[in-house]
């Protein structure tokens, strides 16, 4: 593969991926559950591990372990309706607790170490097409039922009194987050994959007034560190998805800076 086959590879996955994380992280962070994305991230190791021990596919099993894991965290936040924060406690202790017994037997350290720190370079033309087609998918969701989702993540209680099966759009948004946490894990890597989820989302709220704008800003601002990082790390060797956490922190930095010179949002 030529450099400029490779660079596009990796902004094209970046890319899918920058689009995807703040999408779906944008009304986890209002509902006050910005954890979540590390409780996934590391229950998707655990299906890493499964796969890698057993000899199945680690990134099926990554997808199926953060759903059933997506399930429970919805159910045990049910129960503790006052302390949120408690269920994604509870399955992320249990899943780094599972991951360092087990990781023992997930045989080839590489692939089990691409899970942790991501491997852009490594994705794969059918990686591409799936992280494609769940784009596709998760975008025309948050299209087609914004309204609920606006009024889930703000006020559930209104949401229910307004004639939103709360329960049932909760469950299935969850089982959307925990695919997409679980596919991206394997191209930016599980360590990683939460601070993609909510630092373009914070950033963005320096800057904008407004829920959608704030949706759209925090993609943009995702993408642009998406483009720097792949830009500043691929000539130098150094990880990718590194390269873009640390441009996406800067950013929020400097927009913090400037709101607190400017007031663009007040």
């Amino acid at each position: 593969m030529d450099h400029f086959s490779a660079i596009l590879q990796l902004l094209i996955c970046g890319g899918l991926v920058s689009i995807l994380l703040p999408l779906i992280g944008a009304p986890i962070v209002q509902k006050r559950l910005s954890n979540i994305g590390d409780a996934l991230s590391h229950t998707s190791l655990a299906g890493v591990v499964i796969g890698l021990a057993c000899g199945m596919s680690p990134l099926w099993m990554a997808v199926i372990i953060a759903i059933i894991s997506s399930l429970i965290i919805e159910f045990i936040r049910k129960k503790f309706s006052k302390y949120t924060e408690i269920s994604v406690v509870i399955v992320m202790s249990f899943a780094v607790g599972f991951v360092a017994i087990m990781s023992k037997y997930a045989g080839s350290g590489s692939t089990f170490s691409s899970y942790l720190f991501g491997a852009i370079s490594l994705a794969t033309t059918s990686d591409t097409i799936v992280l494609l087609i769940l784009a596709i998918i998760t975008i025309l969701f948050f299209i087609g039922f914004y309204r609920q989702i606006f009024y889930v993540s703000y006020n559930e209680l209104q949401a229910s009194l307004d004639g939103i099966h709360v329960r049932l759009f909760n469950i299935v948004q969850t089982i959307l987050s925990a695919v997409v946490i679980a596919v991206s894990s394997k191209i930016v890597g599980a360590l990683i994959v939460s601070s993609l989820m909510v630092i373009p989302y914070a950033a963005s709220l320096q800057i904008t007034k407004s829920y959608k704008q704030s949706i759209i800003v925090s993609i943009i601002l995702a993408l642009i560190s998406t483009i720097i990082g792949v830009l500043i790390s691929y000539p130098l060797e150094i990880s990718t998805s590194g390269t873009m956490i640390m441009v996406s922190v800067c950013i929020l930095i400097i927009l913090m800076v400037f709101n607190k010179i400017f007031k663009f949002n007040k």
